[in-house]
């Protein structure tokens, strides 16, 4: 079983395009925003972990628009840790609308992290938490 976590947020204004609906490339900005709060409430933090030289890098992401939201919109990101490989890891977010809990959005974010040396690796910091979260009892 993989732990699901959800995040709600809400369209601005700002994120809308001339055709009243959010911009394609700011839906990445919400998926990003969720990974980074998801790991950060796992006791992950990106910039402690660039500062000791453990950079997690996306290297495929693949998103599948379903709808659009509009400005006002409220919207849960849900979001799921797998280890891919045995050099990446894969998050599996969704946001749906929650008004009609439409679906508006499908992804799958490929990550890995990257050593000083520039080699992609397996952060041993991550391990434990995909091990936690898809052997729950």
């Amino acid at each position: 079983m993989t732990a699901t976590w959800q995040l709600q947020m809400a369209v601005r204004d700002y994120e809308c395009d001339m055709q009243g609906v959010v911009n394609n490339a700011v839906y990445q900005n919400y998926l990003e925003h969720a990974r980074h709060e998801f790991l950060k409430l796992r006791g992950l933090d990106f910039a402690v972990l660039a500062k000791a030289g453990i950079n997690l890098v996306v290297v495929r992401a693949e998103l599948d628009y379903k709808g659009s939201l509009t400005s006002g919109d409220k919207f849960t990101i849900s979001t799921t840790l797998e280890q891919q490989s045995r050099l990446k890891f894969a998050f599996k977010q969704t946001i749906t609308r929650d008004a009609d809990n439409k679906l508006m959005l499908e992804a799958l974010v490929i990550g890995t992290g990257v050593n000083p040396q520039g080699k992609p690796y397996l952060p041993d910091q991550l391990l434990p938490l995909m091990r936690s979260l898809t052997h729950q009892p």
